[in-house]
């Protein structure tokens, strides 16, 4: 009998083990703020291909003539292959593109964003995230 408690027992905490990554995945509205769209232009200087989420450095100028360095988190990597973003050597986003990308500036001030759409060089526009701006 004390042998079925243990079995029991080992399966509910795998379960819950399992259950913990979906728990810890967050909304976009908790770190970027949906009352503040943005629209900047840039040169693609990195991107990261990594899972969860892919991130798109981008260099713009501002109106001072300095620049500053935007870090955009977008959706998984797989998911911008689907949309024909795939890396550089695969014909998709290479360093030095200049890019168009309105999304979502980050609450804490600093120069981060969720980008929405994403102008290519040659016109085409992506939509990246169809989520819902108020919430």
């Amino acid at each position: 009998m004390r042998s079925k408690h243990w079995v029991a027992l080992a399966v509910f905490c795998g379960l819950l083990l399992a259950a913990m990554p979906a728990m810890a995945h967050h909304s976009v509205a908790s770190e970027y703020d949906l009352s503040k769209p943005i629209d900047l232009t840039g040169t693609l200087v990195q991107m990261e291909f990594v899972n969860p989420h892919a991130f798109m450095h981008l260099e713009v100028t501002n109106k001072d003539g300095s620049k500053t360095v935007w870090i955009f988190q977008t959706t998984a990597a797989g998911t911008l292959r689907q949309k024909g973003l795939a890396r550089a050597e695969n014909g998709g986003l290479e360093v030095g593109m200049k890019l168009e990308i309105t999304g979502f500036a980050s609450k804490n001030g600093q120069p981060r964003g969720y980008i929405r759409t994403l102008k290519m060089p040659d016109g085409r526009l992506i939509t990246v995230w169809y989520g819902d701006p108020n919430g």
